[in-house]
């Protein structure tokens, strides 16, 4: 099936009106962020979830090409706040009991 095109005319000040089908469709609501980027075609307009979407891939990628996993990322920035907690406040980032 084909895209169906919709039109929206530019306004004064470069406002541009989203078709509410599209707003459903994304999740796009009042006051909702959407990023612009050029494309190949034009502009691309898209929420920024999608936008975080596609950067948490791209560290991904890195992550795995540098033999890193998700909870030794995390780890190694649990170990660093607590060595800034230490040289900063002079406080032990852990719990005592």
């Amino acid at each position: 099936m084909a895209e169906q095109v919709k039109l929206a005319t530019v306004q004064k000040r470069g406002q541009v009106t989203i078709p509410i089908e599209l707003r459903r469709k994304f999740g796009i609501e009042e006051g909702g962020i959407v990023a612009f980027s050029e494309a190949e075609e034009g502009i691309l307009i898209s929420p920024r979830e999608v936008l975080a979407m596609g950067a948490l891939d791209r560290i991904g990628e890195v992550l795995k090409k540098r033999g890193i996993t998700l909870g030794e990322l995390i780890e190694s920035g649990r170990e660093v706040r607590g060595q800034i907690i230490e040289e900063e406040y002079g406080l032990s980032a852990e719990k005592e009991r």
